[in-house]
């Protein structure tokens, strides 16, 4: 009998009969995931965590790791109660590896996921191919709710990063919302941030200068690294340019000039990917231009800068080699 089996049947009956009938089957499997420690290269190749290979191959709990609802409580915030069972029932946690898919536009909807770590990228495909970027999703956000009452999901999520979620089945999500008020005050929540963030994009879109929509956007980030704890002014910028363009609807082309632009006028440094905002008052006040072309902000930055020319910036990032691009993200 392995060691994963007596570890099972010494967990107490009264937790197992807590658990809803879905978790209760998937509990094996997690169990044995946990606790094998099975080295990569001695699993079966199609039971493999690889790059490229679909998070949603398999079903949600098939992720070679487990969690309790703790944790997830734990990094969204919720409230914990140590006097109640439901809180430690398992949780599947799922690693996606940097360019794996999470999910694909159609799949059907079998679970939501709070990201743990890392960032992923949300986009629908059109019927030409055009890939339109709708939002990036980091550490304490929701992917996937949007699927609930279709059944399916109407737009697909990739990670830009090595990433790590905590999966809930939708099929046990009602249960465990009615067992677990926090839980359920969890997702409500949740759901709420992204309904707000699917409103930053109608914001973005509103502004009609390509600097402007870009100022937002770095904006944008900053309020959302100043929430998660992290500094506000400098951060690496994890999609890459084609995909800021797409989200900004502009062309590629226009990102870098907009990224120079912004930076021939003293208010941002870019180094590749890296990003830092040197006057967050003088950017405020660009990102609240809507309906005007922008030719030249009326504010300029108080201190002296030596900045480079908005063209060499533009320069910089047309010319970065596709390879380094890879690298540096």
């Amino acid at each position: 009998m392995s060691h994963a089996m007596h570890l099972r049947e010494a967990q107490p009956q009264v937790l197992r009969e807590a658990q809803p009938q879905v978790l209760r089957e998937a509990q094996p499997q997690l169990m044995r995931d946990a606790q094998s420690q099975v080295p990569r290269e001695a699993q079966p190749r199609d039971q493999r965590d690889t790059p490229g290979r679909s998070a949603d191959a398999g079903p949600p709990w098939s992720s070679g790791g487990h969690s309790c609802l703790a944790d997830l409580l734990g990094l969204m915030g919720g409230q914990v109660d140590d006097a109640r069972l439901e809180p430690r029932l398992p949780v599947a946690l799922r690693r996606v590896h940097s360019g794996e898919m999470l999910f694909h536009e159609g799949a059907p909807a079998e679970a939501i996921y709070f990201v743990r770590a890392g960032t992923f990228k949300t986009f629908r495909t059109a019927e030409d191919g055009y890939e339109q970027v709708l939002g990036f999703c980091g550490r304490a956000e929701l992917l996937g709710f949007d699927a609930i009452s279709l059944g399916c999901h109407p737009t697909a999520a990739i990670a830009l990063e090595d990433s790590s979620v905590y999966a809930i089945l939708v099929a046990d999500l009602f249960d465990l919302g009615q067992r677990l008020p926090a839980l359920d005050h969890v997702v409500h929540r949740a759901v709420s941030d992204a309904l707000t963030r699917r409103g930053e994009l109608a914001d973005l879109m509103a502004a009609v200068a390509a600097e402007v929509r870009l100022a937002r956007f770095l904006m944008q980030l900053s309020q959302r690294m100043t929430a998660c704890g992290q500094s506000p002014r400098r951060f690496h910028l994890r999609m890459s340019r084609r995909d800021i363009a797409s989200h900004l609807g502009v062309a590629h082309e226009t990102v870098s000039r907009s990224f120079g632009a912004l930076a021939g006028w003293g208010f941002v440094r870019v180094e590749n990917r890296e990003v830092e905002i040197v006057d967050m008052d003088g950017l405020r006040t660009l990102a609240r231009s809507t309906r005007r072309q922008v030719d030249e902000p009326d504010c300029r930055p108080a201190h002296g800068l030596h900045t480079m020319p908005a063209a060499a910036y533009a320069t910089q990032w047309t010319a970065m080699p596709a390879a380094a691009i890879q690298h540096a993200s």
